[in-house]
């Protein structure tokens, strides 16, 4: 008997460990996903790994509500091993071919407004990109339905394992790269078929072919076939600037963060804001692109011999007024706004730099030796965030220049970015102004569209943050010019002095950059050189500062331009829902990518994707194949409206809070893949670790300890960034883990303890419970995004908290939702 215990005992752990690992690869692919579709398509296109993963684990519940029999099937250990091996070989093999359909697809994101093919072939991509998501959440339907296992222990090896492929996803894409970290994750696969088949019998285990299998992948990994290599899609920077003859990649690094490529092309001549009136020379420059996009410009300093056109950009008045003293560089990337401060290679000042992507850096240092603008003598650099460095730093500057490095985008009606930019928010904007000498002046540039946007929200952030530092007349310490494609902005604490006001209206005038804003600024001065037909920036810039309410400005202005804070850092996020009759009647007649139409068109999909959920889940009712009976010897269940309700409110809730914790703490870890992977590891270890306590808690009891601690967190969580945020990122890891813990424990128990309330009064509805809180979660990947662009992150978790407590008053209707035991039922 204790033999039969043991070997019990042994094949449950292995069971356990095949949940784990599965869970870990499959949790690696979502994150691997989200860096796939940064570099091959944009970054707004980031958010449905999410999607499809969550769509994955829904499909599954509903397959199992389907065929009621199968999960019946799976109450014997032995063929629940065979199972749970076979679907993590098949979770191994759609991983790979889900990346391959995608990499080789021709899906065009742009054209979809247009072209009806490509309606069928984003059918086709999706169906791709669920179909590892539906192997290993049938994996983890069927455990958590079988009566052999604990559901709360099988919930557990499910969180920890994805806890786990989010801390190792990081490493595995820094040593394997892009596509390699792929080919690992399906090789973590076949070791969790491994697992399930050794609780088998000798002739059932196929483990002659899975180690071979898993080695071969790990071979795949370290020498990616050439046809499965990343293809980028043709709009970004990337595959442009590649068609040029000469065009070469002369170094490519792949990161968790950010794949970096350095080109060499003759056509790189980027200098944003360069003056007509220069004459010279342009400088011989690479390119430095992220994820494929957005071209940076690199002086190649050993051929360039004149200096001179550094005279001759916008940002020059600020060096000019301010020729000694140390400055502070702002995020400069491919380090042209180093030169400016140095004022070219014999360098005239100290120069910190502040650049978040280190891997960029080591990657310039590497190709360029003591020609990269990072290793100058007299510069110093910071590879982290700005926003965690400089409330450490002690030192007031001369000069404060954040740097223009995103490329100009037309922006013709709404946003064109879904990405937060902590760098321009309120918050920041104060921040930078705060580390100037009493005398300073802060420099910024910012690209025009017509109508204005950018720009026009550039002013807006300076208002703001001026005012919120208790300047009551901030038009005395503003002055503006514009080119024909960027305005520089420059800022002071103190106002501008006639001596000052005098040298930039002599500088306008040799450069011909028109003044649009500027104490004492006459009539006669504007629009005199890059002339429009009417003075628009003038008047919005003008409009700005003297209405008499600039809340009814901002509300009634055509674009979004009110100034972003930390709750709220979408700068690039210009669209009103307003615009669209008129985004409607243009479409497909003028150039708005991803800008007016785009973000509607990803409305529009992700419409699509939730008429499809939602056909889904209703699925085994309009059908007639879901059981209206419990089986004998249940406990009378709950409705199948109040089951539906309570995991419905449990999926949305999640989302709606992990979703939004997530994006605040990009700001906090300094970068959108490390706070996914951190945030994601935290609370999934957490809620593992939740439901391994479960036992201990009634539901009611449970969600009334959440409510509490959701309550305090969602008013908590901000003044806790605020005041650790210039700690080490090491201690900040360490906070991140911890500040996840109280509402990580609690958010792992409803789930489980509502489970195991269901199997002992209507265990027939568990898969389709799987599948409603599945696809709850697809709806709330989506609202969480859609309310946090329209209110911020704080509202985000109230709705968060309003989910969960919904569930509390299901629960006090239906009791029979309450476990009294988590323990295996013991079989007759």
């Amino acid at each position: 008997m204790k033999a039969l215990s043991r070997c019990a005992s042994t094949s449950y752990v292995r069971l356990y460990a095949t949940i784990f690992i599965l869970s870990a690869a499959t949790l690696s692919w979502e994150i691997v996903l989200t860096r796939l579709f940064a570099i091959t398509q944009f970054y707004h296109f980031a958010f449905l790994a999410v999607n499809v993963a969550l769509l994955g684990y829904g499909v599954s519940g509903v397959f199992i509500s389907l065929r009621p029999g199968q999960a019946a099937a799976t109450h014997a250990t032995s063929r629940l091993s065979r199972y749970l091996g076979a679907l993590s070989l098949a979770f191994a093999a759609a991983l790979v071919v889900s990346y391959a359909t995608v990499n080789l697809l021709p899906f065009d994101s742009y054209a979809i407004a247009w072209d009806s093919r490509q309606l069928w072939l984003l059918l086709l991509y999706y169906l791709a990109l669920v179909l590892p998501f539906f192997c290993s959440g049938l994996a983890i339907g069927l455990a958590l339905s079988t009566n052999s296992l604990p559901v709360n222990r099988v919930y557990a090896a499910n969180l920890l394992g994805s806890a786990a492929g989010a801390l190792v996803t990081p490493l595995a894409i820094s040593l394997f790269q892009l596509p390699g970290s792929i080919f690992i994750a399906a090789a973590a696969a076949c070791l969790a078929a491994l697992a399930a088949f050794e609780t088998t019998s000798p002739r059932q285990n196929p483990h002659f072919l899975l180690l071979p299998a898993a080695l071969l992948l790990v071979g795949m990994a370290l020498a990616p076939p050439a046809f499965l290599q990343v293809r980028l899609s043709p709009y970004k920077g990337l595959p442009q600037a590649l068609h040029y003859p000469d065009a070469v990649v002369v170094a490519q690094r792949d990161g968790p963060r950010v794949r970096t490529t350095v080109i060499r092309s003759s056509g790189v001549r980027s200098l944003p804001g360069l003056s007509f009136q220069y004459r010279g020379p342009l400088p011989p420059q690479l390119g430095l692109l992220a994820d494929g996009d957005d071209l940076s410009p690199v002086i190649d300093v050993d051929h360039t011999d004149d200096w001179r056109f550094l005279d001759y950009l916008p940002e020059v008045a600020a060096y000019q007024l301010r020729p000694q003293g140390p400055a502070l560089v702002l995020e400069p990337r491919g380090g042209l706004a180093i030169w400016q401060a140095l004022g070219g290679k014999a360098g005239q000042r100290p120069v910190v730099a502040i650049e978040p992507d280190a891997q960029s850096v080591r990657v310039l240092d590497r190709l360029l030796g003591r020609a990269s603008p990072y290793a100058q003598p007299d510069v110093v650099t910071i590879t982290e965030s700005p926003r965690s460095y400089l409330p450490r730093d002690r030192q007031r500057y001369a000069v404060v220049h954040l740097a223009l490095t995103r490329p100009f985008r037309p922006v013709t009606s709404g946003a064109y970015s879904l990405g937060e930019t902590y760098d321009l928010t309120v918050e920041a904007l104060v921040q930078y102004l705060a580390h100037l000498s009493p005398d300073g002046i802060l420099v910024m540039s910012r690209w025009l569209q017509t109508p204005p946007s950018e720009s026009a929200r550039g002013l807006s952030l300076v208002l703001a943050a001026l005012e919120s530092m208790g300047i009551s007349a901030p038009s005395d310490h503003i002055v503006v010019w514009r080119g024909v494609q960027i305005a520089t902005f420059f800022v002071k604490l103190t106002p501008w002095t006639d001596a000052e006001l005098a040298i930039i209206r002599h500088l306008s005038a040799d450069l011909r950059f028109d003044l649009v804003l500027a104490p004492g600024l006459r009539p006669d001065e504007i629009n005199r050189y890059n002339i429009l037909p009417e003075p628009y920036y003038e008047d919005v810039f003008g409009a700005l500062i003297s209405a008499p309410d600039r809340r009814d400005y901002l509300r009634s202005f055509p674009f979004e331009i009110s100034p972003p804070r930390d709750d709220h850092p979408f700068f690039y996020h210009f669209f009103k829902w307003r615009q669209t009759p008129v985004i409607l009647r243009t479409l497909g007649q003028t150039w708005q990518p991803f800008g007016g139409s785009g973000i509607l068109v990803l409305v529009a999909l992700l419409v699509l994707t939730m008429l499809v959920s939602s056909l889904l889940v209703f699925v085994p009712v309009l059908i007639g194949r879901l059981p209206a009976r419990q089986a004998d010897g249940e406990a009378s269940p709950p409705s199948r409206a109040l089951a539906l309700t309570y995991f419905a409110a449990l999926g949305l809730g999640f989302l709606l809070i992990e979703i939004p914790l997530i994006q605040r703490f990009i700001l906090y870890l300094g970068h959108p893949t490390l706070a996914v992977a951190v945030v994601l590891a935290a609370l999934l270890l957490w809620t593992g670790l939740g439901s391994l306590a479960a036992p201990r808690f009634s539901t009611h009891r449970a969600l009334s300890l959440l409510l509490v601690v959701l309550a305090a967190y969602s008013l908590a969580t901000g003044r806790l960034i605020d005041r650790t945020l210039g700690l080490p990122l090491m201690l900040r890891l360490a906070i991140t883990f911890l500040w996840l813990a109280p509402p990580g424990l609690l958010m792992g128990m409803p789930f489980p303890l509502g489970l195991a309330g269901l199997r002992m009064s209507a265990a027939h509805l568990i898969p389709w419970a799987w599948g409603v809180n599945g696809f709850a979660s697809v709806a709330a990947s989506v609202l969480a995004a859609l309310l946090a662009l329209q209110w911020g992150f704080t509202r985000v978790l109230v709705a968060g908290f309003l989910c969960y407590g919904l569930a509390w008053l299901v629960v006090r209707s239906a009791p029979s939702l309450t476990a009294r035991s988590l323990a295996v039922p013991r079989r007759p």
